[in-house]
């Protein structure tokens, strides 16, 4: 990665959602929206994937506008559109058309050739019984390990 290419991830989907499949794809982006990934200003909290003529966007990723822009500039909240395979377009909209899935942006990163890249995952819906489990399971995982630490000095 290349330096000062910041991750940019979206906790609140681990928590919101049951990840089933996930997947890389790239992104078709401007200039200023590129340079404002590059500084970190972007979230993908709310965001996901919809299927439009045979095409993926990502919409409610929010890019904020590049602080050193000329006369050109980019909306920070337009759909962005995903570059996948036919194949990969089909079977992630057969999947998604399943009740209670959808497809959520994981990470915002950049690869080994300095594209931008957002990885993106076929999700199920937690229900609020679900979330306090993982919650709970968290918390006791946690008790586990501070008490073999303690048994260990």
């Amino acid at each position: 990665m290349p330096l000062g290419s910041p991750e940019i991830k979206n906790r609140k989907a681990f928590h919101d959602y049951h990840i089933i499949e996930k997947m890389n794809a790239g992104l078709v982006l401007t200039g200023t929206e590129i340079k404002s990934i590059r500084e970190g200003r972007a979230s993908l909290r709310d965001s996901h994937v919809v299927f439009e003529r045979n095409e993926a966007y990502v919409i409610g990723l929010a890019i904020s506008q590049y602080a050193n822009r000329g006369y050109k500039d980019h909306h920070p909240h337009r759909p962005k559109k995903l570059l996948l395979h036919k194949r990969e377009l089909k079977k992630l909209f057969r999947r998604s058309e399943s009740k209670g899935m959808t497809i959520v942006p994981l990470k915002l990163y950049f690869n080994d050739r300095g594209y931008a890249k957002l990885e993106i995952a076929l999700a199920e819906g937690k229900r609020q019984y679900d979330k306090r489990k993982t919650i709970a399971d968290r918390d006791a995982k946690r008790d586990m390990a501070r008490v073999q630490k303690e048994m260990q000095r």
